[in-house]
């Protein structure tokens, strides 16, 4: 039986995320100048990744 092609992994993880993990977005609002020491790390504002 062969295997259906959606299930072949053929590098096809190269597609951009739209979705940042926290570190990720703290990393990005402190190189935009928009983060403030001390700040809590929960309800962070939403970010677009870079592209």
């Amino acid at each position: 039986m062969s295997q259906h092609r959606s299930l072949r992994s053929s590098g096809t993880i190269a597609a951009k995320r739209n979705v940042l993990k926290r570190f990720e977005r703290v990393d990005l609002l402190k190189k935009r100048g928009q983060w403030k020491e001390g700040r809590s790390v929960l309800n962070l504002p939403k970010t677009k990744p870079p592209e």
